[in-house]
């Protein structure tokens, strides 16, 4: 895959420092740098001690990631929000797991975009998923299609410059209609399920509420750290439990059989293409309905 850009710096700078200001990564660069072949400037191979210059035409061959071999491919349709070269946004289905693993091997997430890409006669056949869902949490999923568009992503992610909210409901009425929960969490050894300690990860859960029903709130959430469970484990934590969520203790007799957990919208800044990228998932039949 060819990478191209005409630099626009007035001042020379090394080709290593023009790749970290374009999101590779440190990593990346030095792996390019020991491959014959890997930049062209102005038309002519180079190796990686050149100067950049205003106007030089720099271009960056990133090799193809092949397929891994354990990682079957799956013909299950996606939900295609948006794709291009480098990005591949999708709205998961509750109940559908994000990553092979041992109770899931052959038709998780990762599984159904590797035959999406398959299809499409793609060059690079391993996936890398940005933001992550749990199995049973519904929405938009960021997808980095080639090692440099994980790279920028990734470091974006470092920098908490990717911007998500989610929507849920959850048991009882808030007082607040606008709070921050913030507390560590953690887990207990050999333990699945997380909770408040005082020794656990910092996390920070912005809340907004939208609307009341039956005794539920609807709340529309902003992570501002990204901690495994965050929102259920703030949620149960406050005493009002993710609706369906078995784990914390939500209540299962009101309407809906999993977490009432949707991932609503994600925004980012795309480097490769120099714009603000925004996209929203639309809300499941299953929340939809206790709404």
């Amino acid at each position: 895959m060819i990478f191209k850009w005409k630099s626009k710096s007035k001042q020379s700078v090394s080709l290593k420092q023009f790749m970290l200001q374009k999101g590779f990564s440190v990593r990346l660069y030095n792996e390019l740098k020991n491959n014959a072949n890997s930049f062209k400037i102005n038309n002519k191979i180079e190796n990686a001690d050149i100067k950049i210059d205003e106007h030089d035409l720099v271009e960056i061959m990133l090799p193809n990631e092949e397929s891994d071999d354990n990682v079957v491919s799956s013909d299950s349709p996606l939900e295609i929000i948006f794709e291009n070269d480098n990005w591949l946004v999708v709205n998961k289905r509750a109940g559908t797991t994000s990553v092979p693993g041992p109770s899931n091997r052959d038709d998780t997430l990762v599984n159904q975009i590797k035959g999406h890409l398959i299809k499409q006669n793609s060059n690079n056949l391993k996936p890398h998923i940005i933001t992550r869902l749990d199995r049973f949490t519904s929405g938009v999923v960021l997808v980095a299609k080639n090692r440099l568009s994980n790279s920028i992503a990734n470091q974006e992610l470092a920098n908490k410059e990717i911007n998500k909210t989610y929507l849920v409901v959850v048991n009882g009425l808030m007082e607040k209609n606008h709070g921050l929960i913030n507390f560590p969490i953690g887990k207990n050894e050999d333990e699945i399920r997380r909770h408040k300690k005082d020794d656990g990860q910092n996390a920070l859960t912005e809340y907004w509420v939208k609307g009341y029903k039956n005794k539920t709130t609807i709340l529309e959430i902003k992570l501002h750290t990204g901690r495994t469970h965050q929102i259920r484990v703030h949620m149960a934590e406050s005493n009002h439990p993710l609706l369906g969520d078995q784990l914390y203790d939500g209540p299962l007799n009101l309407g809906i059989n999993r977490q009432a957990l949707h991932a609503k919208t994600i925004s980012f800044y795309d480097k490769l293409d120099d714009c603000v990228r925004t996209f929203e998932a639309p809300i499941p039949d299953d929340m939809l309905k206790i709404m």
